[in-house]
């Protein structure tokens, strides 16, 4: 089988054009079926009353909902420095836990 380099980049450029050619005829295809199944589609729609929150579909234009932060807890605790803590959820500040760690009792700290 000796072919040349020119015999081979011609078969080459033959069957990228057939591949070009499978490929539109494949878009035109999936195009017709997707235009039946979106007919098919809207009739359901249609006939059983579903709205786009049924079948859980964002709206165009809907304005979506902004999270909002939760609101800062009081502070109930302060430092000989001026920081605060609300007491809340999570770690524990490190002056709170040093001055515990030295023995002294949350309620010092507490604002009044």
């Amino acid at each position: 089988m000796a072919s040349t380099l020119a015999d081979i980049n011609s078969q080459i450029k033959k069957h990228d054009e057939q591949i070009a050619q499978l490929r539109k005829q494949a878009e035109d295809l999936r195009n017709q079926e997707r235009a039946g199944i979106i007919e098919e589609v809207r009739k359901k729609i249609a006939e059983y009353g579903l709205t786009a929150t049924d079948l859980k579909l964002s709206v165009r234009g809907a304005k979506r909902s902004v999270a909002v932060a939760a609101p800062k807890s009081a502070a109930k605790y302060r430092s000989p420095t001026g920081e605060t803590w609300s007491g809340g959820r999570g770690r524990k500040p490190r002056w709170i836990t040093e001055a515990l760690a030295a023995g002294k009792a949350l309620s010092d700290f507490e604002i009044k």
